[in-house]
Parts: structure tokens; sequence; C-alpha cells
């Protein structure tokens, strides 16, 4: 067979059947302002921490809604929890607590993993 310079990658598709959708259940019970997010990017784009590495809030709370939870911990501590993205919010999203309670569940689960 010929080397055409490509390859079959792997589809970046997500099973929503195989994801743990349960956790994003646990975040909108302590923050329900967390529903009304319509992924705009006010917040992204206001960030300080976003200004000097690669975080972003939108990226993070979507990953987080999927259940992709690898690397999320280490791309949340990267906030400053300095509260511009819940000042320019237009849905009045309450990014800072959603932002803390991520961190605090994924903080459990690790926990829960190490255990077990």
């Amino acid at each position: 067979m010929k080397n055409w310079g490509f390859k079959i990658s792997r589809p970046r598709a997500i099973d929503f059947d195989t994801a743990d959708l349960a956790e994003y259940s646990k975040l909108v019970e302590k923050v329900p302002s967390a529903k009304r997010c319509l992924m705009c990017g006010a917040c992204t784009a206001t960030c300080s921490a976003g200004n000097h590495t690669d975080f972003n809030f939108r990226h993070s709370h979507l990953m987080y809604r999927r259940g992709q939870f690898e690397g999320l911990a280490e791309e949340l501590d990267k906030c400053m929890l300095c509260g511009k993205c819940k000042m320019v919010c237009p849905r009045g999203v309450n990014t800072r607590a959603i932002i803390y309670n991520m961190r605090i569940f994924l903080n459990d689960m690790n926990y829960k993993n190490i255990e077990s």
C-alpha cells in the first residue's frame, strides 16, 4: 500500500452514552445559574488569567458539561477567581462559583479514585 502522507485518526466525536453527565447535575444543584450559560465567550474575552496563560473558562465549562475530566483540574488551577468574568456575563452566571465548585468536585473525584 502506498504512503499518501496521512493516516486515519481516531474520531473526536463524544460518546455521551459513556460520558459521566451526573457530575454536571451536581454542579447545577450547587450553582443553578450554570444552566443559563450560552457559551458566548464574554467571560473568556475579559479573563485576566487568559491574558497570561492559555486558560479558557468557556472551554473548561464545556469539558465539565461533557464529562471530560482529564486535565481539567490543572486547567482550573490557572484561574485566579478575580471575578471579572462574572461582572461581564450577560446572563448573570456566577462563574466564580462554577469554577470553585468544579475544583471541589474534581478534588473529590480524585480522592475517590485513590481510595479504590
